[in-house]
């Protein structure tokens, strides 16, 4: 599972067993996870977060989406979805 970047509480990374699976960011606090697509940021899965630090996270996610799309890119080789 590589870290792309940490921000406070917050680990944002991947799985490396899911290239074919479009764009997204995996983000943990403690037992909370949640899961943003990265093209159009959107969240697909919360488990835990309450909804004003989804908001937070989506606000990261969307600043630092250029990012995070080229890690992906960079990281698994080639844009997929």
């Amino acid at each position: 599972m590589p870290t792309v970047f940490r921000d406070g509480p917050y680990r944002y990374y991947w799985f490396s067993q899911e290239p074919d699976e479009p764009p997204h960011v995996h983000v943990d606090r403690g037992t909370c996870s949640a899961k943003f697509w990265l093209r159009r940021v959107a969240l697909a899965r919360n488990m835990g977060f309450p909804a004003h630090e989804l908001r937070r996270i989506r606000e990261v996610v969307e600043r630092r989406q250029p990012e995070l799309l080229e890690a992906w890119n960079g990281f698994f080789g080639h844009e997929r979805g």
